[in-house]
C-alpha cells in the first residue's frame, strides 16, 4: 500500500497535460487540448484533456478519468503501478508498506514480464561496461560502428555473456522465476535442456511508448552463416511486433516538436540519426510496416518520410507500406538513398544541418517516387506504362481525404500525361470494388455467425429509467455542493440558517427515500453523505482523483464540456441567466423533475400490476393497486403543478 501523503503528492505533480502529451500530440483548442484518441482508431481528433479540470475525456469511445486513469488505460498497468509509473516520471519517492508473500503471488503476470525485461536489460547494460568479456566484443563492435558512448547508453545497449545459461542463471539467482523467463523469450527450456536466447549478443532493447523494456533485439558477433545475424524477442504478452516501433520513446518529444516522423529499417539506422542530431526517427525493425505501426506515428505526427536504402529490389518489395500509410490518413514524403548507402552510413557522411538539408530538399511525394522508380521497367512499353499508372491510381485511391485525393488525381494527371477525367474514372471503379469487397466479407462473416451455435442468454440488465435526472443531480452536487443559495427559519422567525446545495438535495432525496437503480450513483450520494459537513471536500477533486476507475471516469464525464451546462434546461428556454445565479430556482427544479420520473415510473409499473392481476381475475388486487395509483397521481399532479404544468413523456 502508498500512504496517502505520497499519493497526494503523485496527483499534485502529475498535470494530466504533460502525462498525456507523452503518448499523443495535443493542440490548442480554447482552454481544452484537442488530439487522436490512443484506445480507438479515429481520424477526425475527439479525444480532450482540460487542464484546469485535470481530465481527459475521449467523446469517441468514452473513456475519460485523471492522470492516473489515463496510465492505468494506457499501459494495463493496476492503480498502485500507475502511481508508482507517475512517481518516477516526476521523482517521488514511494513510500508504502513491504509485500506481503500473498501479495506478491498475487501480481500480475504481464508486470512479472515487464520486471523481468528490466532485469535483463540492467543485467545486459552492466555487463558490456563491467565484465572483461562485454567490453572486449560487445563494447568494441558498438565503437567499430562510431557510436558514442552517450548514444549506448541513451538505448541502453548491452552484451549477453556467451555460453550455454550464464544469464538464466544470474536470473534464477536473484530470485527471478523460469516461467517468466520462459515467457519473454530470454530462455530457451526443452524438458531439463536449458539454454539463453541471445547468448554471446549485442543487445538492442525494445521500449514501449513509455520507455519500459519489452523485447530485445540481438546480434550474433559470430560468422556462422547458420546462425542468423540479428534474432528478436519472440511474440509474448507484452510484445507484439507489429504494434512496436523501435526508438518511439526516445523519438516521440521531438516528432510532436518537429511535427514530422523519419521511418527507417533497422536499429543502428535510428542510432546513426540520433548521433547525427537527428531525433525524431523511429524504424520498423525489419518487419514490413503494418497499421498498428502507422497509428502509433499517426499519435505524434501526421507527416511521416519513409528513408529507403538504395537497394531497389528491397523497396519494391515494400511499396505496399507507402499505401498504408496513404490509408491512414497521413502526408507521406519518401526519400531514396544513394545506391549502396544505409541511414546508417549515410548520415555520418555529413553534418546534422547537410543531413538535414539532404532530406528536406530530396524528399519527394509517393507518385515521383513510384514513377520514378517503376517507369524505369517500363521501357517505353505501353503495357508496363498503364500498369504502372495503375499502381499509382491505387494508391491514390485508399486516401481518405478527397481534396487530398482530387491533388494527388491533378499531379498524376500532369506527371503521366493522362486527362483527370480518366483517372477520376479509374479510382471510383477501384473504391467501388473494394466496397463490395467489404461487403462481401461483411456477409460471409455474418453467415457464419449464424451458422454458429447461438451463445447463452446474458442475464437481463435492469434499466436505470432515471439515468439523466441522476446524473444532473450528481453534475449539480459537484459543481456547487458547499455553495450555500436556501435559508431555512429557527424556533425564532427572526433567526435564519443557510443551507447549501448539497444539504437540500440530499434530505430532499433521503426525506422520500429515493435510491437509484444505478450502485455506482448510489455510491457517490453516500460519499456526498459522508461529507455533507466537510468544509474541505472537494467533489471534484475527490472523484476525478478516486482509485475506483469507475468513480473516476464517470466524475470526469459529468464535469467534461459536454456537461458544463443542462442541456435540457437550454432547450426548453426555461433560464437565460448564468446557471450559479438562479441555483435557488434550478436546484428545486432539478429534484422536482427527478421526484416527477420517479413517480412516472412507478405509474407505469402499477399500470401493468392492474392488467395482470385483471388478467387473473384477482379483483382484490386490482382494488388495491388501484387505490395506490389513484394516490401516485395526486403527486404527480402536485409535482406537475410546482413545475409549472410542465410534463415528461415516459
Amino acid at each position: 500500500m502508498i500512504d496517502q501523503s505520497t499519493v497526494d503528492r503523485i496527483m499534485d505533480a502529475a498535470e494530466i497535460t504533460e502525462v498525456v502529451s507523452e503518448f499523443v500530440s495535443l493542440k490548442r483548442r480554447g482552454t481544452n487540448q484537442l488530439g487522436l484518441c490512443p484506445f480507438h482508431n479515429e481520424k477526425t481528433p475527439s479525444f480532450m484533456v482540460s487542464p484546469a479540470k485535470g481530465i481527459f475525456k475521449c467523446f469517441g469511445c468514452g473513456k475519460g478519468g485523471n492522470s492516473v486513469n489515463f496510465i492505468m488505460e494506457h499501459e494495463s498497468l493496476s492503480y498502485p503501478e500507475a502511481l508508482k509509473w507517475l512517481a518516477k516520471k516526476y521523482h517521488i519517492d514511494v513510500k508504502e508498506e513491504e509485500e506481503t508473500e500473498a501479495q506478491k503471488q498475487l501480481k500480475d503476470e504481464r508486470e512479472s514480464m515487464m520486471i523481468v525485461s528490466a532485469f535483463a536489460q540492467k543485467y545486459f547494460t552492466r555487463f558490456v561496461w563491467e565484465e572483461n568479456e562485454g567490453r572486449t566484443i560487445g563494447l568494441s563492435y558498438l565503437r567499430e560502428r562510431q557510436l558514442q558512448d552517450n548514444i549506448i547508453k541513451k538505448f541502453e545497449l548491452g552484451y549477453c555473456p556467451d555460453g550455454k545459461d550464464k544469464f538464466t542463471q544470474a536470473a534464477q539467482r536473484q530470485g527471478y522465476q523460469m516461467e517468466f523467463l520462459e515467457k519473454t523469450g530470454l530462455t530457451i527450456k526443452r524438458d531439463d535442456w536449458v539454454r539463453d536466447r541471445f547468448a554471446g549478443r549485442v543487445m538492442f532493447p525494445i521500449h514501449n511508448v513509455a520507455g519500459r523494456v519489452i523485447a530485445f533485439g540481438g546480434r550474433t558477433l559470430k560468422d556462422d552463416k547458420k546462425i542468423a545475424k540479428y534474432l528478436n524477442s519472440p511474440e509474448s504478452d507484452i510484445y507484439h511486433k507489429s504494434r512496436v516501433l523501435y526508438g518511439i520513446f526516445q523519438a516521440k518529444r521531438e516528432i510532436t516538436k518537429q511535427d514530422k516522423c523519419y521511418l527507417v529499417e533497422g536499429y543502428t539506422d535510428v542510432l546513426a540519426f540520433h548521433q547525427a542530431g537527428i531525433e525524431n526517427v523511429v524504424a520498423s525493425s525489419g518487419t514490413a510496416l503494418t497499421s498498428d505501426q502507422i497509428r502509433l506515428i499517426k499519435r505524434f505526427s501526421p507527416n511521416i518520410t519513409i528513408i529507403y536504402d538504395g537497394d531497389e529490389a528491397g523497396i519494391k518489395a515494400s511499396l505496399r507500406g507507402i499505401d498504408l500509410v496513404l490509408e491512414e490518413g497521413l502526408n507521406v514524403k519518401v526519400l531514396l538513398l544513394p545506391q549502396g548507402e544505409d541511414p546508417d552510413s549515410f548520415s555520418r557522411s555529413m553534418s546534422s544541418t547537410e543531413l538535414q538539408e539532404y532530406i528536406e530538399k530530396n524528399q519527394t511525394d509517393f507518385i515521383r517516387f513510384k514513377t520514378n522508380l517503376l517507369l524505369k521497367d517500363a521501357d517505353n512499353d505501353p503495357v508496363s506504362k498503364a500498369r504502372l499508372i495503375n499502381n499509382i491510381v491505387h494508391s491514390i485511391s485508399v486516401v481518405p481525404d478527397a481534396i487530398t485525393r482530387s491533388l494527388y488525381i491533378k499531379e498524376c494527371s500532369s506527371l503521366m500525361d493522362v486527362e483527370e477525367n480518366i483517372l477520376y474514372t479509374e479510382i471510383r471503379k477501384m473504391m467501388q470494388k473494394e466496397s463490395e469487397e467489404v461487403r462481401r466479407r461483411e456477409y460471409r462473416d455474418k453467415a457464419a455467425q449464424q451458422r454458429q451455435p447461438a451463445p447463452p442468454p446474458t442475464p437481463k440488465v435492469i434499466k436505470n429509467l432515471c439515468e439523466i435526472e441522476e446524473r444532473e443531480i450528481l453534475r449539480i452536487l459537484m459543481k456547487y455542493f458547499h455553495t450555500e443559495v436556501f435559508e431555512e427559519e429557527g424556533e425564532n422567525p427572526e433567526e435564519k440558517f443557510s443551507i447549501s446545495v448539497g444539504h437540500f438535495v440530499l434530505s430532499e432525496l433521503e426525506n422520500d427515500g429515493l435510491y437509484s437503480d444505478n450502485e455506482l450513483i448510489n455510491q457517490f450520494l453516500d460519499f456526498f453523505r459522508e461529507n455533507l459537513d466537510n468544509k474541505k471536500f472537494n467533489p471534484s477533486q475527490f472523484f476525478t482523483h478516486h482509485q475506483d476507475q469507475r468513480i473516476s471516469q464517470m466524475a470526469s464525464d459529468l464535469i467534461s464540456e459536454k456537461y458544463t451546462e443542462s442541456k435540457r434546461w437550454a432547450r426548453g428556454g426555461a433560464f437565460v441567466e448564468a446557471e450559479d445565479e438562479i441555483l435557488d430556482l434550478l436546484v428545486p427544479k432539478i429534484v422536482q423533475e427527478y421526484k416527477l420520473r420517479k413517480v412516472k415510473n412507478m405509474l407505469s409499473d402499477l399500470e401493468k400490476g392492474i392488467h395482470l392481476a385483471a388478467t387473473d381475475n384477482d379483483m382484490e388486487k386490482v382494488m388495491t393497486i388501484q387505490n395506490q395509483y389513484l394516490n401516485l397521481k395526486k403527486v404527480e399532479k402536485h409535482l406537475s403543478i410546482q413545475l409549472g404544468n410542465r410534463t415528461i413523456t415516459r
